[in-house]
């Protein structure tokens, strides 16, 4: 705890001189240098929470923007899931107000002390050179497996009675879910959930190997990704899910939003066919394809 609280105080009282973080010989890329830019010369816990803070809030409400334009667009909308079911502007207006307290009150401070437990840890922030793809590629995949298996288990806990009551029913409120409901949901539910996206990068850290920041926000750029096309309640043909078929998507989670039960996953199936926690959904679908059979 010492440790912490000495490299949190020197976070806060030092700035950084890139040219100490970039090797003998080395030549930065264009991004590399990009990246120094950010950092040098400025408070480097500072720096890092804004561009944090700040890349969190583009692409979360950024990756909104086509869903939402779905809304509009008739050839679109007849992917809407759960067409039946408007989702008003009182509704959007509801939910953006409770994410922008949640965003600046709660996710803000912890992105402030994520770093010096992430550097304890072993992430590295300006260290040069980048991470190649590749390696970035198998991390990441690493990523989401860790943070499936973390959501999947303590989903299935907040739907336990007393705990689905005080916390988790603040999430179900929007029963046909739209993208930025994806983090409408309880402060406790916030940060207990969001120990699965950071706690990824800080285990593999000390199990296996160094990771670099650029690395965790593409983690956490793709994490947002695919948390708000969970709750987009659209389903193309193109959709992840109709490619990959362990990929959970939109139509998994809608289900979970419709019926309250099942489909406890965030990003893949295999949890839920393992334990059994898909069959009233599989059932479902069963019932869609024979009626669509009939019909036609």
């Amino acid at each position: 705890m010492d440790g912490l609280v000495a490299a949190a105080r020197e976070m806060l009282t030092s700035t950084v001189d890139v040219s100490q973080r970039i090797p003998a010989g080395y030549e930065p890329g264009w991004f590399e240098r990009a990246w120094l830019g950010m950092f040098d010369g400025r408070n480097e816990l500072l720096t890092f929470t804004a561009i944090a803070f700040l890349m969190h809030e583009a692409v979360y409400f950024g990756r909104y923007l086509p869903f939402l334009a779905c809304d509009y667009i008739p050839a679109l909308r007849r992917y809407k899931i759960q067409e039946s079911k408007e989702v008003t502007a009182a509704m959007k207006w509801r939910c953006i107000k409770k994410l922008l307290f949640s965003h600046f009150v709660i996710e803000g401070p912890l992105m402030l002390g994520f770093l010096p437990v992430a550097k304890l840890a072993g992430i590295r922030t300006t260290e040069m050179p980048l991470p190649g793809w590749g390696e970035m590629a198998v991390q990441i995949a690493v990523f989401f497996v860790l943070e499936d298996l973390w959501h999947y288990w303590i989903h299935r806990l907040f739907h336990w009675g007393p705990l689905y009551r005080a916390v988790h029913k603040v999430h179900h409120e929007f029963t046909a879910p739209f993208g930025i409901a994806a983090e409408y949901a309880h402060p406790l539910e916030t940060i207990i959930f969001g120990q699965g996206t950071i706690g990824g990068p800080v285990l593999y850290c000390n199990f296996v190997g160094s990771v670099h920041a650029v690395t965790m926000f593409a983690w956490i750029w793709l994490r947002l990704f695919q948390a708000i096309d969970a709750h987009s309640g659209y389903d193309f043909p193109w959709s992840l899910h109709n490619i990959l078929p362990f990929w959970a998507g939109a139509d998994h989670h809608d289900y979970h939003h419709a019926a309250f039960v099942n489909n406890f996953s965030s990003s893949f199936r295999w949890w839920d066919a393992l334990f059994g926690t898909d069959a009233k959904y599989r059932a479902h679908k069963a019932r869609q394809a024979a009626l669509k059979a009939k019909t036609e």
